[in-house]
């Protein structure tokens, strides 16, 4: 073989019928085979350039056709044939921003509370532990725990603008400076 591109371009061409037998026995349909070895030939072509003359080109194809049947059989086994559009539909999640949004809003609603009130809800209601356990952890009475959290979770809501059935307070400014806490 020379190094000529017209010899090259003619040793590829004499290759064809073997690609073809290759890629039937790989694929087992006529079409698929076809299709199999016209991108074996347009790699080649593109990527001619790393072919190193001399060596063995009939190696050479048959692996990138090799290469390329198993890449795309791999690809195959990842995708659904969906005409219709049936199974697409069927992936649909649910918008994630509102969460976002309410977790956000509740960040900033907790950073507003007295440091008292904040870590009282998040002892009992965030991490579950009960108004005896969180009283202990704070050093404080079990009545006075139960106050913190009430009035926690009241100006929280108030301050999220939603509504708690159990609030009693009209507004922040008729307990201020009572000295409850």
């Amino acid at each position: 073989m020379t190094g000529t591109a017209a010899s090259w371009r003619g040793d590829v061409i004499a290759l064809i019928p073997a690609l073809r037998a290759f890629a039937w026995s790989l694929s087992h349909n006529a079409s698929d085979a076809d299709d199999l070895v016209q991108d074996t030939l347009i790699k080649a072509w593109m990527n001619q350039d790393k072919y190193q003359m001399g060596s063995n080109l009939r190696a050479w194809l048959f692996t990138i056709l090799r290469n390329t049947y198993y890449t795309s059989l791999s690809r195959r086994r990842r995708e659904v044939r969906d005409e219709d559009g049936v199974f697409a539909a069927t992936l649909i999640s649910p918008a994630d921003q509102d969460w976002h949004m309410a977790v956000t809003t509740l960040e900033a609603a907790l950073r507003q509370l007295p440091a008292e009130h904040r870590e009282a809800l998040v002892l009992v209601g965030g991490a579950g532990l009960t108004y005896e356990e969180a009283a202990e952890i704070c050093g404080c009475a079990l009545g006075t725990m139960k106050s913190r959290v009430n009035r926690a979770r009241a100006r929280l809501l108030r301050l999220m603008d939603a509504e708690y059935p159990g609030d009693t307070l009209a507004d922040d400014t008729r307990t201020a400076g009572v000295g409850r806490s």
